[in-house]
């Protein structure tokens, strides 16, 4: 078994904590779905990032309530690169798996496609 690393962002249109909630949800019920074999017994730690215009939430608190009560979690802010892409959360999730590394589908949602459009459905 490998651990395996699962990427994701999505944008919200303010900081506002009900939209980060319900972005954050969004997102991971996505990677959830396009990797139905993710559970979280299985899932090592999950890292949230946030862009320096969002702080009035953690976005790991919506992972809680969606019932990730043993995940590690842990939420930093991301470094404010010149021009980057504003009011992002993203996430690495650190994923106990024998799925093959290729096998493994990144979420990018919203305005956050342009992050990696390669990997964009």
């Amino acid at each position: 078994m490998s651990v395996r690393g699962v990427r994701g962002a999505i944008s919200v249109e303010e900081d506002n904590s009900d939209l980060i909630l319900a972005a954050t949800t969004e997102l991971l019920n996505e990677l959830v779905i396009l990797n139905p074999e993710l559970k979280t017994d299985d899932i090592c730690s999950a890292l949230f990032t946030l862009t320096d215009d969002l702080n009035s939430v953690y976005p790991a608190l919506a992972a809680r309530m969606m019932g990730w009560n043993l995940v590690p979690m842990m939420c930093a802010r991301e470094i404010p690169v010149p021009n980057s892409l504003p009011k992002c959360i993203r996430v690495l999730i650190h994923w106990n798996t024998n799925i093959e590394q290729q096998e493994i589908k990144h979420v990018y949602l919203r305005r956050a496609v342009i992050l990696r459009p390669d990997l964009a459905k």
